[in-house]
């Protein structure tokens, strides 16, 4: 019979008390905290936030959060072991599949040839991809590659249909090493009707997996390369990270990582580590916490991309997916890019990615001089995302604008 995960909602069991708590200390250097006029966010202000998020998932999840500023020590803290029933701690720069937030690397090499003139952001789909998206209402004149960047295109979200959702859910067993290619997926969307067709009435945002299939579909068509190949010479060798890779098919991790596991309702445990499902540009890249501070420190630090093209890329329409951060204002979504206020006055940049069993949450600030992420997976069951979201979301405020938890806002 095929193992289940329950279309993603909570497992209920009673977790695992894990109570290993490790952090590296702040150095000396550097002064007071620049945003708030008191002390600065240190090591022990990290635990603390981290022991929330850890809190806000029920105690069933294993979490490690990794702070880069520029010109000093990076803070580390991390709770929990490498996976259920072992006494091992978290590694402390696990890897891990990073979901959605491949779609910010996709975006960046996209972005990089329009810059060479290779595409253009106001090339349609049907342009590059002729009779791809049709039927059912799809018109693929009518859609942008900006479009697709910032889901704006109204297209069905393959990882929606009935079918592949049942594949993810219920025979996860006999689903875990598909590797089907992106056409194929794409193909899926097009069985149903679009959610809105742009130019219809008021621009309007819903998030599609769908978008980032078809906006690498045309990447590849146009540079002769497939997107395995722009992601790696363009963004990975270029910045030196050395523990980012593509697996595509491969089901298995090369570093250290953690094990990925959930109960179900028998109390059996399902483990999700080894698997091929996320393998396309919407999900299929492997990083660390240190590689994605890296990368957005980059990306924020104009380093991948011009000026012009940087400035696209943070051009946002609201979404309506996520938590009101703690500034009380939600922000925007650009090209593969969240926009996000700080209670400090200014914003980060993000891009959340929630795969199976295995969330991550990096960001940077508006500078790039201040980068964080924070890695966890389940143990006994999937997390309640929106509380857990929450946590993050003030973990992220706090270290981003150098103020300890609990301190009051600055302006």
């Amino acid at each position: 019979m095929a193992r289940k995960l329950g279309r993603f909602g909570i497992v209920t069991a009673s977790a695992t008390a894990l109570a290993v708590a490790l952090l590296t200390p702040a150095t000396a250097s550097g002064g007071p905290a620049h945003l708030t006029g008191g002390r600065a966010y240190t090591a022990a202000d990290l635990r603390t936030d981290l022991a929330a998020v850890r809190a806000a998932g029920g105690g069933r999840i294993n979490v490690v959060a990794r702070l880069d500023r520029a010109g000093r020590t990076a803070l580390l803290a991390r709770s929990g072991t490498a996976g259920l029933g072992s006494k091992a701690p978290v590694p402390v720069d696990p890897q891990f599949r990073v979901a959605s937030t491949t779609k910010t690397f996709t975006a960046v090499v996209v972005l990089q040839l329009a810059a060479e003139h290779v595409l253009s952001l106001d090339d349609t789909v049907e342009h590059w991809l002729p009779g791809v998206v049709s039927g059912h209402g799809n018109d693929g004149s009518r859609v942008t590659l900006r479009d697709l960047l910032r889901h704006t295109s109204g297209l069905y979200d393959y990882v929606d249909d009935p079918r592949v959702r049942s594949e993810l859910t219920e025979h996860f067993e006999e689903s875990r090493y598909d590797d089907a290619p992106a056409r194929n997926l794409e193909a899926v969307a097009m069985r149903h009707r679009p959610l809105f067709v742009p130019g219809d009435g008021p621009r309007r945002w819903a998030y599609s997996n769908t978008d980032y299939l078809l906006a690498a579909m045309i990447a590849e068509k146009a540079s002769g390369l497939d997107w395995r190949e722009l992601v790696e010479h363009r963004v990975i060798a270029p910045l030196g990270l050395r523990h980012t890779y593509i697996p595509g098919a491969n089901p298995f991790l090369t570093g250290p990582h953690e094990r990925v596991t959930v109960k179900d309702a028998n109390g059996a445990v399902l483990d999700l580590t080894e698997q091929s499902l996320q393998h396309t540009a919407d999900s299929g890249v492997v990083s660390t916490p240190s590689d994605l501070d890296t990368f957005f420190r980059a990306l924020a630090g104009h380093r991948l991309l011009p000026a012009g093209l940087w400035d696209e890329m943070r051009r946002t329409v609201p979404y309506d997916d996520l938590p009101v951060p703690p500034s009380g204002r939600r922000g925007g979504y650009g090209l593969g890019l969240r926009v996000v206020p700080l209670t400090c006055g200014s914003v980060y940049y993000a891009h959340e990615g929630d795969g199976l069993g295995v969330y991550g949450r990096p960001a940077v600030s508006e500078d790039g001089r201040r980068a964080v992420t924070i890695a966890m997976t389940t143990t006994t069951a999937l997390i309640d995302q929106d509380r857990v979201n929450r946590s993050v979301q003030a973990l992220i405020d706090h270290a981003l604008c150098d103020r300890p938890g609990g301190a009051p806002a600055n302006g």
